[in-house]
């Protein structure tokens, strides 16, 4: 997967749809809900609120990690485990939306996909 299709939902359905609020499923299970989702073109993603499960702290997923999106269940499905969610790069409220924070960001998920992740 390019850089640019990290950053960019797999289905365009999912464009213009305001996910805030949907429950987040990784591989393994709930990670929390999202708290701000984005639909800009080549810059997509959602910041997730994780609650208690990695004590309150927030992560943010580009779009292209998210596999599905159930509309009735009020869900989004990612192709990421739950330790790999947890191991990203520390989310920092103050620069997630500076190009250095989304390359280091997308690195890390590209490097995911370049060890042989099947389901990236």
């Amino acid at each position: 997967m390019s850089e640019m299709e990290l950053w960019t939902y797999r289905d365009e359905s999912w464009n213009g749809l305001d996910l805030a609020g949907f429950e987040i499923e990784a591989i393994d299970g709930g990670i929390g809900k999202i708290d701000e989702a984005t639909n800009e073109i080549d810059s997509s993603y959602v910041v997730v609120d994780t609650g208690p499960w990695i004590f309150g702290k927030k992560v943010m997923l580009p779009g292209g990690v998210i596999d599905h999106v159930d509309q009735d269940e009020a869900k989004v499905y990612v192709n990421r485990t739950k330790d790999e969610i947890k191991s990203s790069p520390e989310f920092d409220p103050d620069t997630y939306r500076e190009s250095s924070y989304r390359d280091e960001l997308g690195g890390y998920y590209s490097d995911l996909e370049t060890r042989g992740d099947p389901d990236f």
